[in-house]
């Protein structure tokens, strides 16, 4: 498992445990948690679990592929250096850890 830590714009968090070949995304969805809404189920079609990864963790994680890096730019909220869409962060037992921040509005 890895403990991944879910913070939101008021200041708040949650963390949860995530099983190794889920996603970001899963662990959000899986555990009731709000602000991440994945409409599409994690299909790569909606953009509406785009996540900030902490600037620590961006370059211990995978780099966004073309298609990833294309449907970011349709995000409701502000694209930043660190935008991911967490359908799209598969999480591994090295991930333990890691931050994301929810945005303040998916669509």
């Amino acid at each position: 498992m890895a403990r991944i830590r879910y913070t939101y714009q008021d200041g708040s968090c949650q963390e949860v445990d995530v099983a190794p070949g889920r996603s970001v995304m899963l662990g959000a969805t899986m555990n009731g948690l709000a602000g991440i809404d994945a409409d599409c189920g994690g299909a790569l079609a909606c953009a509406t679990c785009h996540v900030y990864v902490d600037p620590a963790w961006v370059d211990k994680l995978p780099a966004p592929d073309e298609s990833e890096s294309d449907l970011l730019q349709g995000a409701a909220a502000e694209i930043r250096p660190n935008s991911r869409l967490s359908c799209q962060l598969v999480v591994t037992e090295a991930m333990d850890g890691l931050t994301v921040e929810v945005p303040d509005r998916q669509f």
